[in-house]
């Protein structure tokens, strides 16, 4: 899931709304290795990636990018700070005159390793935060590993000199701590937050209980702009909005472009302003998207410039139009500027692009007809990096019941750990109520 923009890391609204050339970023996987255990990762992240590029290898791929033009150059993992010479990765990509920015979990980001962050010209680090206490602990699988986000983000505002941001993954254990966490970034002084959903893929694949529901978007949006106003803006954070969270409700301008006249969302630009690289060398349009299905192929035995301007797994992703579409997307009258939303929500469904019901305007346009759209599991992920199952559609009253799918023993597990006193999980009764009773479908809807 790529937000894209125009490279400068000290600037705190950086959104591009269109597609480029050459591509303005590359987000780059630089290890699989990983020191947590995250129960959303798209890809189940933890040991090395075999065949992980060799430093001379990844020298040269900076070098290919620069070259490209690529602006600005995301390190993630696993954890970038895992791969002995990641210092020396960063180092290049600042001389070869792009910006580098990091995403970490935060959970070994101590003082020696900022400093080496900083003298290898890394301007803006993103740690990644996921609820209060024992829900980041539980979703990032590793006790402890909250209070070490806190301390990363706080030793990274102590330098004055590396921006910090947030990210947070919005799921069933996060949304009711988004009020917390929005008062959280304001006191440790972040000047970013990007939220997105968590999406069917990987690990998270596994854990359909763990998934908002379609309809939510009925809640999130209003909630994500009344943080914005009241909390967000008069703390000095801007809101990034991720581009699996949308589109075109009420609140749409508000959120992602800050209320500017005439600005909507222009569909995903996967593929058009940005690319994501794996650590062994496979190219895609964005990082999160499924590699058996979008790699365009190794900078091993492509350049980068001829996959970026040839590969139709990448140059595809921006030629869609409303004939690729299907269910709802079809028919909307946003299809031809929306495209039907984020790529990697929607093929990590239904094992294709062109119909994703996590959008505000959807679930607006059903629940003034009564009605409302719920995902169920009914094929289960293979258990591989970026590896999905296949979910359906059900279409039913708006004011059916709950009906989540699998995954609940840790939610309720968790729900026990926190107690009646924690900070918004539900409880374990209400996690069986909402299992006990399931509205009657009134249509069900998967991918051909």
């Amino acid at each position: 899931m790529l937000d894209v923009y125009d490279g400068d890391p000290t600037k705190t609204v950086r959104w591009w709304s269109g597609p480029s050339e050459p591509p303005r970023v590359c987000v780059w996987e630089i290890t699989l290795k990983c020191d947590l255990g995250c129960r959303h990762c798209g890809s189940r992240a933890g040991a090395e990636r075999p065949g992980e590029l060799t430093l001379e290898e990844a020298l040269d791929t900076v070098k290919q990018l620069a070259a490209l033009g690529v602006r600005e150059v995301t390190l993630i993992g696993g954890e970038a700070y895992l791969r002995d010479d990641w210092v020396d990765i960063a180092s290049a990509v600042t001389k070869a005159g792009m910006a580098c920015t990091m995403v970490t979990g935060g959970y070994r980001l101590d003082d020696f390793r900022i400093q080496e962050a900083l003298a290898a010209g890394i301007r803006r680090i993103g740690v990644s935060i996921d609820g209060i206490g024992a829900t980041h602990d539980h979703l990032r699988g590793r006790i402890g590993s909250y209070e070490a986000a806190l301390d990363a983000a706080r030793r990274i505002m102590a330098t004055g000199r590396i921006g910090l941001s947030v990210n947070t993954q919005i799921n069933r254990l996060s949304l009711p701590e988004l009020p917390a966490l929005a008062e959280l970034l304001v006191e440790i002084g972040a000047s970013a937050w990007q939220v997105q959903l968590t999406v069917a893929l990987g690990r998270a694949a596994d854990r359909p209980g763990l998934l908002l529901q379609p309809y939510d978007m009925l809640n999130v949006m209003p909630l994500l702009a009344r943080l914005k106003r009241t909390v967000l803006e008069p703390g000095g954070v801007q809101l990034f909005p991720g581009n699996n969270i949308g589109y075109f409700g009420p609140h749409e301008p508000y959120l992602r472009y800050g209320g500017a006249n005439g600005h909507a969302w222009s569909g995903c630009l996967a593929g058009q302003a940005a690319l994501g690289l794996e650590a062994d060398g496979t190219l895609k349009g964005c990082p999160s998207l499924p590699s058996v299905d979008y790699g365009a192929g190794s900078v091993r035995t492509s350049t980068i410039e001829d996959m970026w301007r040839s590969s139709e797994r990448i140059r595809g992703l921006g030629a869609r139009t409303r004939s690729d579409l299907w269910g709802f997307c079809a028919t909307c009258e946003h299809a031809d500027r929306c495209k039907a939303g984020c790529t990697w929500t929607a093929h990590a469904l239904f094992g294709r692009p062109g119909n994703n019901p996590f959008c505000h305007h959807r679930a607006l346009t059903l629940a003034g007809q009564g009605l409302r759209e719920r995902i169920r599991l009914v094929e289960r992920a293979p258990g591989v990096p970026f590896d999905y199952g296949r979910f359906e559609i059900i279409e039913e009253p708006l004011d059916g019941e709950e009906g989540y799918q699998g995954g609940l023993e840790e939610l309720a597990a968790l729900a026990t750990l926190l107690g009646a006193a924690g900070s918004g999980v539900w409880s374990n009764a209400g996690l069986r109520a909402a299992t006990a009773k399931t509205a009657q479908p009134r249509r069900r809807e998967v991918a051909p």
